[in-house]
């Protein structure tokens, strides 16, 4: 007797997809975990990440990551500056800040407080 379920698969977006494989690339982040919040199964998550491995399916697509960027050094300038300066805006607040490069430390310990 044929059955009249028919087996129907989910569709995801290659968008989807790709936010997905870029969750599960975080730091800390549980493949297990992204996809239950998704309500995806977890070892269909784990294909897409193995097609973005080979470059066969979604590439994660980061945005508004930290991009580290090497600085060239003025030629004959070998002194370390005097005072580290950081501009802080925060909507239409600007506030310029500089510390002195002998405490950098100190600057580190109150700019984690600061971001707490």
């Amino acid at each position: 007797m044929p059955s009249e379920k028919m087996d129907r698969r989910r569709q995801y977006s290659s968008a989807m997809k790709a936010q997905v494989v870029a969750e599960c690339g975080e730091p800390g982040a549980s493949v297990a975990q992204v996809a239950m919040a998704h309500g995806i199964n977890a070892n269909v998550v784990h294909r897409w990440r193995q097609l973005a491995r080979e470059g066969k399916g979604a590439t994660p697509a980061k945005t508004g990551e930290f991009i580290a960027l090497p600085l060239a050094v003025p030629v004959g300038s070998t002194a370390a500056p005097a005072e580290i300066r950081v501009e802080l805006r925060r909507g239409s607040v600007t506030m310029n800040i500089a510390w002195p490069a002998s405490a950098a430390a100190e600057f580190a310990v109150w700019t984690r407080e600061l971001l707490r």
